[in-house]
């Protein structure tokens, strides 16, 4: 708290999901984070956490005026007075999302007892493994980034037998790593994806992801790959998201090398 100022009480958070873990770590520092969900077809906020019932992991109840519900595929509909009317000249694109003034956001989540919104994932993005489970990267990508030395990752396992994961590592965390264990800082990847101790780190950050899903959503493999996602080599959105098209592009060698045992 001191860090933010001496006087920071609470702060209203947007954009990327954030982590329950992270939210209560705040929390336990004496400052409040509210989660709000939105998008740009819903003007602005379209749920909130109210500032006297704060519940971490979820982004809160609809503002006045709106409704949500989930749909039956997970998908979470919004309506009110918030909800924009039709897409620039594109009627086609306005009915696929539109229906009876229900905008389909998208995004998967659930409603608990009480109508606080949790958000799940990205529909586009749910992987189908060749089992026929259903697995939302988002959660497992999630929990990854939150844990050193992990940086990015890509969660994979579509039309797969199992879920993987490529993972880079951060630069920060990784000199730490190195400085700690008394290794060369220039000590280069090809050797120390060999180093046991480096995997038993990331398998620690991988066994903190598969806590939130089942066996069968679970992270059974990973790789470590050299570099980052970034805007610049084209594998990252402005708003840092995973281009997951572009990423499984770059990466495919890796991606097959990972199932290639099973064969």
């Amino acid at each position: 708290r001191k860090e933010l100022g001496g006087r920071m009480r609470y702060a209203i958070s947007g954009g990327s999901p954030l982590d329950r873990e992270l939210n209560l770590f705040f929390y336990a520092a004496g400052i409040l984070i509210y989660e709000g969900y939105g998008l740009t077809e819903t003007t602005a906020a379209a749920t909130i956490v109210p500032p006297l019932a704060p519940r971490p992991g979820t982004v809160g109840l609809p503002v006045p005026g709106t409704a949500v519900r989930i749909a039956d595929d997970g998908e979470v509909l919004i309506k009110g007075g918030i909800v924009f009317t039709a897409y620039w000249n594109n009627p086609a694109a306005t009915g696929e999302v539109l229906d009876d003034g229900w905008f389909a956001t998208g995004d998967l989540g659930s409603l608990d007892e009480d109508g606080y919104l949790t958000i799940t994932g990205r529909k586009k993005d749910i992987l189908v493994t060749t089992g026929g489970k259903n697995v939302s990267p988002a959660v497992l990508e999630d929990r990854l980034r939150s844990r050193p030395p992990i940086g990015q990752c890509l969660v994979v396992g579509d039309n797969r037998p199992y879920v993987a994961a490529l993972i880079t590592l951060d630069p920060d965390a990784l000199a730490h790593w190195l400085a700690v264990r008394k290794l060369p800082a220039d000590t280069p990847l090809s050797e120390l994806v060999h180093d046991e101790r480096l995997r038993v780190d990331v398998q620690k950050a991988v066994d903190h992801a598969n806590e939130a899903v089942s066996r069968a959503e679970s992270i059974r493999a990973f790789t470590l790959v050299e570099g980052d996602f970034t805007e610049e080599n084209g594998l990252l959105t402005p708003s840092l998201k995973v281009k997951r098209q572009a990423a499984t592009a770059a990466y495919a060698e890796q991606i097959e090398a990972l199932y290639a045992k099973q064969r």
